[in-house]
């Protein structure tokens, strides 16, 4: 449980440190419009630029007539892929992705030409003069069919398949349930459509203003594809308008610094809502079969499973998701067997690759309605179920890695069902609290409450052997006021996590000082990596951490010279340094240069997952349960969520506030996930691509979150924090789908969960077209 006091304070009396509730840097100007997001980007003498995307989910291109836009007044440019100077391949893990398609398209809005004009409505009316001859293909777009059918790209069909065996794959015990699932493809549904500015250097070298989560792999991409070093091509991060995994992937980073540089003038790109959504990555629907066997007391014996998730046409983070996927197949659960196959495969239909949760999502639906069949079968209370199987620390995962960190799996599943139930559905309920809220409202006398549990988990930081690191730097010096001032200086991409407000509270906690100034995230300093994996906490706070120490290191060395005392006698008092007969050096006195220290910060290592599947491949995890209490009507097929109780696993919370947004944000998208989100795609078209029928909750849809944390810290870990922003949205979504189930009962075994389903009864028996156990080398 939470045992922080928000009221501390940090050396020297400074407020606003760790364990406070600080109040983000970005917080007011965010609230009140005056913050500047990378949409409102404006450079005087700048062009519009846009990008021309395929209408065909699979076509050959046979030519393109650019003629009648070129010759358009006002149009600067129009570039091809015969324009690109340099790589023409660009991919976050694997380079497979055209910067303009050239030859061929391999889903709906992939671009194929780029124009750049004085006006955006120039621009719009250029890309609708420029003629592509298409040869339309039939689109592969079946998951299961692209593990045999003829390759769609050069690097094949099966982007990774990863086996893993754990003890005897065919024990077996006295109680077995089987199940299959599907997971839709679900959009990180950000506020800020994708957007930037680049500028042309004098140096021969390109600017670009962008938002983004990793600015050094951003930039490592670019150079390569303008034939640039990565000394020319500078990158600084814009005010970003959400994430969730959708901007870790080059959108319109090259087509802006192509235009600027052939221009030679600064190019702005702003995608419209329907070009966001064609034109990022989304998460990788899933098909999943699940056998579990059990004791007739309920202890765990085997969990087999086969995984297949849809990359769509390109690579992205394919090949971690996979990883994750089949990593956490079993849940925060003692498995001593385990068969898992996992496959990851392109198709024609649009790209997927990271979103919160990042493979853990999909697995967590399938193995938590696998621990609610398993209860009935065996007569036992699903919670009783899940605590008697719980992982401890110390315990074996099935990777055959030891658990050496903190695991209150326990706790959070006790803490989420201790919170008190909403009241019972009523007649009295206004409108708004009934399934179908007002105007379409549910007869009070039909609906139904359910009440569903599932506990989920999830690695932290970057896994299988990859060098993680981020890299910050800070300085203190004397203010205009005289007093102290310290920069921060790091690559850390703000997307909303509140790392700006925790880079200042560890600054004041570190050196007791009240002014912490960051400076703009860019790629100047070394890299931060990326803003996922729920890591920034542990890794850019750990650099900072570690360059604050630094820097106190160099004042304690200034405060011996000048006390004549030996250093490791002196106490640090926040304010000044002493010594043990009461002399003091104020650090202001120490500042007639500036202190300015720049560290790494990096994990244990990682190894890779072995052809078993077996290894230690991950540094950390955190966990967490929900509980999800609905009101049903299910002649109607109408959901409402009333409340969702969670107890998670956080470490330590630096900024309880901060960490409670996190679980509210999280819990929304897993409630989204559960009952409205879907990207549809038919025949590798997507049919709702905007707001208007790609629903999210809104705060009327919001259930009430009852949340705890529990700390324990971790060890290894800066201050004992865990990442919090991942695993809300892990579980709640199989907990929401457990209390429709228990309301309706229906069997749902696919999510999201659609009016017809409870309605009509569509999703009550099983998803078919699931990976069949002899394909791609999966033996039994």
């Amino acid at each position: 449980m939470s045992t922080v006091d928000e009221g501390t304070t940090t050396r020297g009396g400074v407020r606003g440190g760790l364990g406070e509730s600080a109040d983000r840097p970005d917080g007011v100007p965010k609230v009140t419009g005056d913050f500047a997001f990378s949409s409102d980007l404006y450079a005087r003498g700048m062009l519009w630029g846009r990008a021309l995307r395929s209408p065909h989910p699979a076509a050959r291109i046979r030519d393109i007539d650019t003629s009648e836009a070129e010759a358009m007044e006002g149009v600067a440019c129009v570039l091809t892929a015969a324009d690109v100077p340099g790589k023409p391949v660009y991919g976050l893990e694997h380079a497979d992705q055209p910067v303009l398609a050239s030859d061929v398209v391999r889903f709906q809005g992939e671009p194929v030409a780029l124009v750049a004009a004085e006006h955006p409505e120039l621009a719009r009316r250029a890309l609708d003069s420029i003629t592509v001859d298409y040869e339309p293909l039939e689109p592969l777009t079946d998951g299961e069919a692209a593990l045999t059918e003829p390759a769609i790209h050069p690097d094949g069909n099966i982007v990774r398949y990863l086996p893993l065996r754990r003890g005897d794959p065919d024990a077996a015990g006295e109680v077995v349930v089987e199940g299959t699932y599907e997971v839709g493809m679900q959009d990180q549904a950000f506020m800020g459509p994708e957007s930037g500015l680049a500028m042309p250097t004098d140096d021969g070298g390109v600017e670009l203003y962008i938002s983004t989560q990793w600015l050094h792999v951003d930039r490592d991409q670019v150079a390569a594809c303008l034939a640039l070093p990565a000394d020319q091509v500078r990158l600084t991060l814009s005010g970003v308008g959400g994430a969730f995994g959708a901007r870790e992937d080059i959108s319109l980073q090259v087509h802006a610094c192509m235009l600027a540089l052939r221009t030679a003038r600064p190019v702005k790109m702003l995608y419209s809502r329907e070009e966001s959504f064609l034109g990022h990555v989304h998460r990788h629907p899933a098909r999943m079969w699940y056998r579990h066997t059990a004791t007739s007391s309920g202890d765990l014996v085997s969990v087999e499973a086969r995984l297949l998730l849809d990359g769509g046409a390109y690579a992205s983070s394919s090949t971690a998701v996979l990883g994750n996927a089949v990593c956490f197949s079993a849940g925060p659960y003692r498995v001593p067997n385990a068969r898992i196959d996992g496959w990851v495969v392109r198709t024609n239909n649009p790209p997927c690759g990271a979103m919160r949760g990042f493979g853990a999502v999909q697995v967590c639906f399938a193995h938590e309605a696998q621990m609610d069949r398993l209860a009935e079968a065996l007569g036992m209370d699903p919670v009783e179920l899940r605590l008697r199987n719980a992982l401890e620390s110390g315990d074996e995962l099935i990777t055959g890695q030891v658990l050496h960190g903190t695991a209150p799996v326990r706790a959070c599943i006790e803490e989420a069902i201790a919170h008190d139930e909403p009241p019972e559905p009523s007649p009295d309920d206004p409108e708004t609290l009934r399934p179908g809220g007002a105007g379409l409202t549910a007869d009070p006398d039909g609906v139904r409450r359910g009440t569903g549990v599932a506990v989920g988990f999830k690695n932290l930081m970057y896994s299988e052997g990859f060098d993680d690191f981020s890299t910050a730097s800070v300085r203190l010096e004397r203010g205009p006021d005289g007093e102290p001032l310290a920069s921060v200086h790091c690559a850390a991409a703000e997307v909303g996590q509140g790392f700006v407000a925790l880079a200042q509270q560890i600054v004041r906690t570190e050196l007791g000082v009240e002014q912490v100034h960051l400076l703009p995230a860019d790629t100047l300093i070394g890299s931060a990596g990326s803003t996922s994996a729920s890591r920034q906490t542990w890794m850019s706070g750990g650099a900072v951490q570690l360059a604050c120490q630094a820097v106190r290191d160099e004042l304690a060395q200034r405060a011996a010279e000048r006390l004549d005392a030996p250093i490791d006698g002196l106490l640090f008092e926040g304010r000044a340094f002493s010594t043990l007969d009461g002399e003091r050096a104020r650090i202001g006195d120490l500042l007639d240069r500036p202190a300015e220290k720049v560290r790494e910060h990096h994990h244990v290592e990682t190894e890779p997952l072995d052809e078993h599947g077996q290894g230690s491949a991950h540094v950390s995890f955190a966990f967490a349960a929900h509980r999800a209490s609905v009101d049903v009507d299910p002649e109607l097929g109408l959901v409402r969520v009333r409340q969702i109780a969670t107890g998670q696993d956080v470490g330590r919370a630096l900024n309880p506030r901060s960490v409670v947004g996190q679980i509210e944000g999280g819990i929304a998208q897993g409630l989204g996930l559960a009952v409205m989100e879907e990207i549809v795609v038919d025949d590798g078209l997507v049919k709702n691509p905007s707001f208007t029928d790609y629903l999210i909750p809104t705060a009327l849809d919001m259930p009430e979150v009852a949340a705890t944390m529990i700390e324990q810290p971790e060890p290894g870990a800066p201050y004992g924090a865990k990442g919090v922003g991942e695993p809300p949205t892990i579980s709640s979504t199989p907990a929401v789908v457990a209390a429709v189930r228990a309301a309706s009962g229906r069997r749902l075994p696919r999510v999201p969960v659609r009016q017809e389903d409870l309605a009509l009864g569509r999703a009550d028996g099983e998803v078919t077209g699931v990976v069949a156990p002899h394909v791609a080398g999966a033996p039994r």
